[in-house]
């Protein structure tokens, strides 16, 4: 990436309850570095929004927090210092994560596909997730490979649901969807955030409007926005120049 422009500041917003914390933040794959500063809170309760053009550095930030790619820079958990820490070992201390592409074990069942996901030690919430997602119990015995789409992302995000987390990343959770779906998966998410706080990769500003209650944007690898989501929405000279996108108070893009 390159660094030859970064746009100053619009809103620098201070979280002082936030259960995770990245300071500095940098990440490379293949040599390639693909994450060159970012500093992000996730407040502790309800959803923080994580924004930015296509290839900015989103995903690869989620995945630099939970150690799928090569990273530096500080990364808290309730203060707790996890950047240097596997992926396995992130995610044993409360840090669930739904990808991008779902990545649901195909050949495995429903069923098979959350047991596979719950934690030793810990309390598994499966009252939550079939009060959540019904059509998962239907289908506990079917092949998640078999799933639509829609039912494949329920099981993903069940799986993260599933356990007692502290803080849930996820990625893109409506990329792909029907108008419906989208629908779906926002009530739900919405709910979840009841219960754990979220980090939200989400390019549908709709939902992010509806679910976000915070907002970091990033550009060129590069964190350049922290503040109140609604009124980084509201703003149509920050969206347009950050997101390339018009939206504000009368609507979302």
């Amino acid at each position: 990436m390159t660094s030859a422009t970064r746009p100053d500041p619009v809103t620098t917003e201070t979280v002082t309850d936030a259960v995770l914390s990245v300071r500095g933040l940098q990440a490379h794959v293949a040599g390639q570095q693909v994450v060159e500063h970012v500093d992000l809170d996730v407040a502790a309760a309800g959803v923080t929004a994580l924004l930015g053009r296509n290839g900015v550095g989103k995903t690869s930030t989620i995945k630099a927090i939970m150690g799928l790619i090569s990273r530096s820079g500080t990364v808290t958990l309730d203060g707790q210092d996890i950047a240097s820490l596997p992926t396995h070992k992130v995610a044993q201390l409360g840090v669930g994560y739904v990808p991008e592409d779902r990545e649901v074990f195909s050949g495995l069942t429903v069923s098979e596909n959350l047991r596979i996901a719950e934690r030793p030690g810990h309390d598994h919430r499966y009252g939550l997730v079939y009060e959540l997602f019904p059509e998962l119990k239907e289908r506990a015995g079917q092949a998640a490979g078999t799933l639509s789409g829609g039912q494949q992302q329920m099981v993903s995000l069940a799986r993260a649901l599933l356990n007692d987390n502290r803080v849930l990343l996820v990625d893109e959770p409506t990329k792909g969807l029907a108008p419906r779906l989208v629908q779906e998966v926002g009530k739900v998410l919405a709910r979840a955030a009841e219960a754990v706080p979220v980090l939200l990769v989400e390019q549908n500003l709709q939902v992010v409007r509806e679910l976000a209650h915070h907002a970091v944007v990033l550009t060129g690898g590069r964190s350049v926005h922290h503040g109140p989501a609604a009124e980084f929405l509201n703003d149509p000279e920050a969206t347009q120049r950050l997101l390339g996108v018009h939206t504000g108070a009368e609507g979302a893009a």
